[in-house]
């Protein structure tokens, strides 16, 4: 299943895609009625995993873990791109974080439906597996500065995985090095470290084997063609090219995602953002690195609905 373009362009619009993150228990109750709900049972028939229930009935603790949380996104990012198409609007940029490049890359045409939760089943249980094998976890610091960041060299096994914003970095480990972050990070510049619930070292080193199983994955995608213009979580640049994007989805497991970058790569003419379900997270980040003159993150069909585009 591709993703047709029709409706009219919009080069003033960006279309935001969470990562993993955004998930939380019940998610999907608000868009149960949507005439797209196929969507979820698409992909839980090609990633053998029931996401309608993790979407319904699952709780919070129930939907953190990896290989649940990235497919369950998936399916209500998609779901929530299909109701946005039905009001005859084709965003022209696209911007997803971490997981969500695979939500992007789905929606631009590039990769089918299909291909996208075979992938995602893929990576979420790769992660998992990495993330077992070599234990670790996440670190979000707030209030730092360029010596504060400068300074994380000076710790071992702890790595940059999230770049969000000025003075605001997520960062991956071993429980040892996070350890020693969070007793320090005063004395490094940083103002506030929250340990976060996660389920392994993402975008470092510690996630090699499970970059090793995707690679393998990605061998075997045939790619479309798109002409929206996506930008990239390694390197905040545009790219459309498939044989591109097999390297940056690789690469993105062990590198860090850099989304302060990507939002400024936006042009100034883009003065609307609408984030896909789970919404929230990232037009709280976007808000507080660059301005729109209208920001949508609905929770709801209804509230999708309701956006005056």
């Amino acid at each position: 299943m591709s993703i047709q373009p029709h409706g009219f362009n919009r080069d003033d619009c960006v279309v935001l895609f969470p990562g993993q993150g955004s998930l939380s228990g019940g998610a999907g109750k608000p868009w149960r009625h949507s005439t797209h709900w196929s969507i979820v049972e698409n992909v839980s028939d090609v990633s053998s995993i029931d996401v309608a229930s993790l979407l319904l009935e699952a709780s919070d603790e129930e939907v953190v873990r990896t290989d649940r949380a990235q497919i369950a996104t998936f399916a209500l990012s998609l779901l929530g791109f299909h109701e946005l198409l039905e009001r005859g609007v084709r965003p022209q940029y696209f911007l997803g974080h971490s997981l969500g490049e695979f939500s992007a890359l789905v929606a631009s045409g590039l990769l089918t439906l299909e291909d996208g939760a075979r992938l995602i089943a893929v990576r979420g249980a790769a992660m998992a597996r990495a993330a077992s094998a070599q234990p670790g976890s996440m670190v979000a610091l707030m209030g730092g500065d360029d010596g504060a960041r400068e300074a994380l060299a000076s710790l071992n096994e702890v790595w940059i995985a999230n770049v969000n914003g000025t003075g605001q970095l997520v960062v991956s480990g071993t429980t040892r090095g996070l350890e020693r972050l969070l007793a320090t990070h005063k004395e490094l510049g940083w103002r506030r470290a929250t340990p976060l619930a996660v389920g392994g070292a993402f975008h470092s080193p510690l996630m090699a084997h499970a970059q090793e199983e995707l690679d393998e994955a990605l061998a075997n995608v045939i790619w479309g063609t798109t002409e929206v213009t996506l930008i990239a979580n390694v390197d905040a640049q545009v790219h459309r090219d498939a044989r591109e994007w097999r390297e940056l989805l690789s690469r993105q497991l062990t590198s860090p995602v850099e989304f302060l970058a990507a939002t400024l790569a936006l042009p100034v003419n883009v003065t609307t953002s609408i984030e896909m379900p789970p919404s929230g997270v990232l037009t709280g980040l976007t808000k507080r690195i660059r301005p729109f003159e209208h920001q949508y993150a609905p929770s709801s069909l209804e509230e999708l609905q309701e956006i005056p585009l």
